[in-house]
């Protein structure tokens, strides 16, 4: 079992590796191009993935909302009764298809 472990192990982090650098975008891959990179994690697959998983992507927090930092521009989630928006629009009238502008209704054909 110890046997199988050996070699699985390696080829599984060899392949997450892998497939993480094709994956990145090229904004996000840190000191080295990406294809060479992925050439690293094929040609060394042991010392290749550890480095690409240490040194060649660039991490962000894995709770990026719950850290109190928030990436300006970006929208997030508000309930309805925290959006006034939402709150504001609950008093005004909504008028109904079949409503003229002065609020009589029309006959349909």
């Amino acid at each position: 079992m110890l046997r199988v472990l050996m070699f699985l192990v390696p080829l599984a982090l060899s392949v997450y590796a892998f497939i993480d650098c094709i994956s990145t975008k090229e904004e996000d891959i840190r000191h080295m191009p990406k294809p060479l990179w992925a050439i690293l994690v094929l040609v060394f697959p042991l010392v290749g993935s550890i480095s690409w998983l240490l040194a060649g992507k660039k991490r962000r927090p894995a709770a990026e909302g719950w850290s109190g930092v928030r990436d300006r521009g970006r929208r997030q989630w508000v309930a309805p009764d925290d959006n006034p928006d939402f709150l504001k629009s609950l008093g005004e009238d909504k008028k109904s298809p079949d409503e003229d502008e002065d609020g009589t209704h029309r006959d349909k054909p």
